[in-house]
C-alpha cells in the first residue's frame, strides 16, 4: 500500500502556493538530473531509459543501477597511499618554494611557523597491475585489484576547514541544506525493491574525529522519502523499526490502515505532499520489519565470503561488515549506500594513524571490488572512494 494520492491533473495542486513552488523546482532539478545521465526525467521510475542504457547525446551508454561510496571522513593523504611523489621525496626538508605558495595566506595552524618544510612520503611506492598505477606499500590489497580502478587526482575544493569540505563533497555546495547525493539519485532515479530504503548509510563503530552530521544523508528540500536510512550493527539494525510491546504485526497492519485513512482525508484537504510521504515512510517501515533482519544478516555468509573480506568482517560495525552489508544490500537493489569511516584527521599520531587506518580499511575495500566483479554487479555498479578535509581531496571510482 502506499500513501495518499491526488491525480497530477487535479486543478487544485497549482492552486496552492507549496505545490506550485514544489513542483516546479523538482521539475527543474529532475531535469537537470536527467540531461546529466542521458534521459528524460523519470522521477520514481525504477527503470529509466538512462538506467536501460540509451545514449542520450553521451559517448558511451550508462551502465551504473547503483552506487556505493566509501567515504573516509577526516582527509587521508593521498601522498602517502596512491599519488606518488619523487620529486617531493627528494626535496623532503627544503623550504617551501615561493613558486608553489605563490603568496596564499596560511592556516591558523601553520601561520606561526617560521619555516613551511616540505614532507615527503615515508613509504614505499610500487607499480601494480597491468596500468602500471602507483600504490604504497600501506595498501597491499587495494593493489591486487588496480586494473578495476580509475584514479582520479584533479579534483579540489575552496574549502580549507572540515564541515563545508565534507558537505560540499556530500551536497555540492559548502553550505548546509542542499540535498545529499543519495537523496538526489533517489529522486531522480527512483526505487529498484519496494522492501528497503533506496538510500542506505552504514558507519564504522569506532571513535568519530570528525562530526558526522545527519544531514550529510539528509534530504534537503526533496521529500523526506529520499533521505537515507541509517544502518547499525547490534540486534537492532534500524532504530524504532520493531513494534512496541504488546503489538502484533496484525495490530500494526490494523493501525496503519486506519491512519492511511486519516491521512487521505487530510491530503485531500491541504494537498500537503509531506503527509503522503509520511505514509510512505510508514509503510515502508511495515515492510523493513522483515526485509531488514534477511538483508542484514551477514553471519549467514559462507566462510570462503568472510574470509575474502578478512577477520574484521566478523565483526559487525567494523567497516570490513559494512563492506559486506554494502554487498548485500546492492544485490537486494538498494540504489545508493554510503559509508563512512572516521578517524582519518590526521594532525598527529603518525605515522601510526595512518597505518592503522589503512588496516582497517584496505582488505575491505579490495573484497568489495572482488566480490562485486564475480557475482557480475561490478558492471552496473559505481564504486567510489573519497574523502575530503581541510582542503585535501581524493576520489577513486572503478
Amino acid at each position: 500500500m502506499t500513501g495518499p494520492r491526488t491525480h497530477p491533473d487535479d486543478p487544485r495542486l497549482m492552486g496552492t502556493r507549496r505545490h506550485f513552488f514544489s513542483k516546479t523546482s523538482l521539475g527543474i532539478g529532475g531535469a537537470a538530473l536527467a540531461s546529466l545521465l542521458g534521459g528524460p526525467a523519470s522521477a520514481g521510475s525504477p527503470e529509466p531509459d538512462a538506467a536501460r542504457g540509451a545514449l542520450g547525446g553521451h559517448h558511451f551508454a550508462p551502465r551504473a543501477k547503483r552506487v556505493i561510496y566509501l567515504f573516509m571522513s577526516g582527509g587521508p593523504s593521498q601522498l602517502d597511499l596512491f599519488d606518488y611523489k619523487p620529486l617531493l621525496n627528494q626535496m623532503n626538508g627544503r623550504d617551501l618554494p615561493d613558486s608553489v605558495r605563490k603568496g596564499q595566506r596560511l592556516t591558523g595552524m601553520s601561520s606561526n611557523q617560521a619555516a613551511l618544510p616540505l614532507a615527503g612520503s615515508l613509504f614505499s611506492f610500487a607499480r601494480h597491475g597491468e596500468s602500471g598505477a602507483w600504490v604504497s606499500d600501506l595498501l597491499p590489497h587495494t593493489a591486487k585489484v588496480v586494473d578495476e580502478l580509475c584514479f582520479i587526482r584533479s579534483l579540489h575544493t575552496e574549502a580549507i576547514n572540515h564541515d563545508p569540505a565534507i558537505t560540499f563533497f556530500q551536497t555540492g555546495s559548502q553550505i548546509a541544506g542542499r540535498p545529499s547525493m543519495g537523496a538526489w539519485l533517489s529522486y531522480g532515479l527512483g526505487s529498484m525493491n519496494e522492501n528497503l530504503p533506496t538510500f542506505c548509510v552504514l558507519i564504522s563503530k569506532r571513535p568519530v574525529d570528525q562530526p558526522l552530521y545527519s544531514r550529510l544523508w539528509g534530504n534537503g528540500f526533496l521529500p523526506s522519502i529520499h533521505q537515507g536510512v541509517q544502518f547499525r550493527a547490534g540486534a537492532e539494525p534500524v532504530l524504532y523499526l520493531e513494534n512496541p510491546p504488546g503489538v502484533t504485526a496484525t495490530g500494526r497492519r490494523k493501525m496503519l490502515d486506519r491512519l492511511r485513512e486519516l491521512h487521505q482525508q487530510r491530503y485531500e484537504a491541504n494537498l500537503d505532499p509531506a503527509v503522503a510521504a509520511r505514509i510512505d515512510q510508514y509503510e515502508m517501515a511495515y515492510r523493513m520489519q522483515t526485509s531488514v533482519p534477511e538483508a542484514a544478516g551477514i553471519e549467514n555468509e559462507p566462510e570462503h565470503v568472510h574470509d575474502l573480506y578478512g577477520p574484521d568482517a566478523r565483526n559487525p560495525g567494523s567497516f570490513a561488515a559494512n563492506c559486506l552489508l554494502a554487498r548485500r544490500l546492492a544485490k537486494r537493489g538498494v540504489r545508493f549506500i554510503q559509508l563512512y569511516h572516521p578517524g582519518w584527521d590526521h594532525h598527529g599520531g603518525l605515522p601510526g594513524g595512518i597505518r592503522q587506518l589503512t588496516r582497517e580499511t584496505d582488505q575491505g575495500c579490495a573484497a568489495l571490488i572482488q566480490d562485486l566483479k564475480q557475482r557480475g554487479m561490478l558492471e552496473d555498479t559505481l564504486v567510489l572512494w573519497g574523502a575530503s578535509s581541510d582542503g585535501r581531496t581524493t576520489v577513486r571510482a572503478n
